[in-house]
């Protein structure tokens, strides 16, 4: 996948892709064009890392960026000021620690998320970060995902305060104890959390 992007960035800089053409190629490799910089997102599934993958960042930061990095409201991680042409020798550097930069940006299904405390969170019924997985390899890849009409998000509760805010993703998943003492989810749709905010709707109270 790294040398597949960096033979088309080879090519935006020799001008032999316009703009337009190179613009689906990189942010489908989390590369955005910003005024000073390009920016590099870089996936971090669930918010959960190594210290292997956090020491490999720092590096990173070190190296190619001034030093840091800001951490995201989906758990991934910005660089803010790369160089262009550095950007392949940052995606081999994270596949050197099973990283990437893949869909984290354009319109595709993004990170999935869940609670900052999930695995430790005392009122915790389900640890929700195998369900993340579940989701995140079903849908990395996944051809009918990587070009939508809009960016589509989801995230995963396991506990009893919703602290992955479901409410306001497309679709979020609450685990709970039901009536009879079984575990069920309830599936919320339509939220946002964009300029314009938005907490979606419940389709199924009882799954």
């Amino acid at each position: 996948r790294v040398d597949q992007y960096e033979g088309q960035l080879n090519r935006y800089l020799k001008k032999e892709l316009s703009d337009e053409e190179f613009r689906p190629l990189r942010l489908q490799n989390g590369l955005y064009i910003q005024r000073h910089a390009p920016m590099l997102r870089v996936a971090i599934p669930y918010g959960l890392l190594s210290s292997n993958q956090l020491r490999k960042l720092a590096f990173i930061a070190d190296k190619f960026d001034r030093g840091y990095g800001h951490f995201s409201t989906r758990q991934n991680i910005q660089f803010n000021w790369p160089k262009l042409e550095d950007t392949p020798k940052i995606l081999r550097e994270l596949a050197d620690v099973e990283m990437h930069a893949i869909q984290t940006s354009g319109n595709c299904i993004r990170n999935i998320t869940t609670d900052q405390f999930a695995g430790v969170t005392p009122d915790e019924i389900v640890d929700p970060r195998y369900i993340a997985e579940i989701i995140r390899q079903w849908s990395t890849f996944h051809p009918e995902f990587a070009l939508l009409p809009r960016k589509f998000k989801i995230a995963v509760t396991g506990s009893q305060k919703d602290r992955a805010i479901v409410q306001a993703h497309d679709i979020g998943l609450e685990f709970f104890i039901d009536k009879k003492n079984e575990m069920a989810i309830k599936v919320w749709v339509g939220g946002g959390m964009g300029r314009t905010p938005i907490l979606g709707n419940v389709i199924k109270d009882n799954l």
